[in-house]
């Protein structure tokens, strides 16, 4: 799958800047760049990786740009492979000049993630790292920097090489009792054997439990905005997001459809979802969007409830209590909004029986919002599990150990009964399997093409 020729590509964004870079790699890479790029300084003491070399890079005698070209020696670079970066200033121009240069000169421009697919392959990343950079590259909040980051330092790889050298080593000594099967012997003890497996099922269970975290932190915890129409459930999307995402109106019903969109606070993103307002109506497309609503508090992580302080609804203790018991998973916050224009203690004294937190706010003017926030991350600290432990974002991880669980769980049952080291051997290596998928130990060219097409061009 790995090809040996140059790649070349344009890692900064497309479009007008003070600088770009662009990058080689591939064997020989030097020998392309060098009828382009002259350097006093690289001319007179040669090329030294880790070191970059200011000098004019011109085409047939056409001066395109001074630039700065940093090289990297095979073995030494990200990829593996004899690298350069190129920086040049951010004219479309002088980017496309550069690029077709080396294209004449026989690189060929990159496929999307192939820089990180030459460290993965030239052995200078595992898989689980790999995915680490496209995560970091992507973090929008410092958990999931932390997190992406701990990743690419080989965080969940080093845990995974462990949980692997416990099932090597006894899985080799099960298929050596195959070999000697007519005398008769037992190398591998089955009372550690069961205690290993038992503790690493324990282990890999928690790095499975622990998706439910890192699922959080990567998509954004899922916030459902929920209440009666003219709660002022858009209202209060705006001013969460600090501009006019959803449209406003009095009209009641506006909105029909989940509006979605995020913010970042306390260090994590959270997904808001706007939702149609909750009442009984013959319109068929606003039912489909109160059917919506329901479902997306069933999938939400937070749930507020929005009751208008000027107008509560009639059954507004039957609606809390459903909501209790269809979305238990969630945090229910009580908002009662609007509570600059109505007094509001007959509806704190009807929502005594919740033992719910409630919050008295006016989000349209964004009073009581700063105690609400704060209330909402410490509603949301379980996040913070995996800025210091390791944690699984990576749903094929996911996955992965979740196979591996369960072959764990068959080779547990295989030694407890005694069933014959033949099939104990078949699930042991099912397990092994699992975990080297993560890591990449175990990979197709159909899993590789997969990951690392969603990677961008030029990394």
């Amino acid at each position: 799958m790995l090809r040996d020729d140059i790649i070349c590509a344009l890692s900064t964004p497309q479009g007008v800047g003070a600088l770009a870079i662009v990058r080689i790699s591939g064997a020989n890479s030097s020998a392309l760049l060098t009828p382009y790029f002259v350097s006093k300084r690289a001319k007179n003491a040669g090329l030294e990786s880790h070191r970059a070399y200011f000098g004019d890079y011109s085409i047939h005698d056409e001066h395109i740009d001074e630039v700065l070209v940093t090289y990297f020696e095979e073995g030494k670079s990200f990829t593996g492979e004899e690298s350069f970066e190129i920086s040049c200033h951010g004219s479309p121009y002088i980017i496309g000049r550069i690029m077709e240069s080396l294209l004449n000169a026989g690189a060929r421009l990159a496929d999307p993630g192939e820089y990180t697919m030459r460290a993965f392959m030239n052995g200078k990343l595992d898989l689980a790292q790999a995915e680490a950079v496209a995560d970091l590259i992507h973090a929008e909040n410092k958990t999931m920097h932390d997190v992406a980051l701990r990743q690419l330092k080989g965080g969940l790889s080093n845990e995974i090489s462990l949980f692997r050298e416990d099932l090597v080593h006894f899985a080799s000594l099960i298929e050596l009792e195959l070999d000697f099967s007519e005398e008769d012997v037992e190398f591998a003890s089955r009372a550690q054997l069961l205690k290993m497996l038992h503790s690493l099922q324990g282990k890999v269970g928690t790095l499975i439990d622990s998706f439910k975290y890192g699922n959080a932190i990567k998509k954004g915890i899922a916030t459902a905005i929920l209440g009666a129409p003219n709660a002022g459930k858009s209202t209060l999307l705006n001013a969460l997001l600090g501009e006019d995402r959803a449209i406003v109106s009095s009209i009641a019903g506006t909105t029909r459809d989940t509006v979605e969109d995020t913010f970042n606070y306390g260090g994590l993103t959270y997904r808001l979802i706007d939702t149609a307002g909750i009442r009984d109506t013959e319109d068929y497309v606003e039912q489909i969007g109160i059917q919506k609503a329901f479902e997306q508090a069933e999938k939400a992580d937070v749930i507020f409830y929005l009751i208008d302080a000027t107008a509560p609804e009639e059954d507004l203790e039957q609606r809390i209590a459903h909501l209790e018991q269809s979305a238990p998973q969630a945090e229910l916050f009580l908002c009662i909004n609007k509570s600059d224009q109505a007094e509001a203690s007959t509806i704190l004294k009807r929502l005594e029986a919740s033992k719910r937190q409630i919050f008295m706010i006016a989000a349209k003017t964004k009073d009581g919002l700063a105690d609400l926030l704060t209330a909402l991350k410490e509603a949301t600290a379980w996040t913070s599990h995996g800025a210091s432990q390791t944690i699984v974002t990576n749903a094929r991880h996911a996955d992965a150990l979740r196979r591996t669980s369960l072959a764990l769980a068959k080779s547990i049952e295989a030694v407890e009964l005694s069933i014959p080291g033949d099939l104990l051997a078949q699930d042991l290596r099912l397990a092994l399997d699992g975990l080297g998928e993560i890591t990449g130990t175990i990979s197709t060219d159909d899993l590789l093409a997969n990951i690392f097409s969603k990677f961008c061009i030029g990394k």
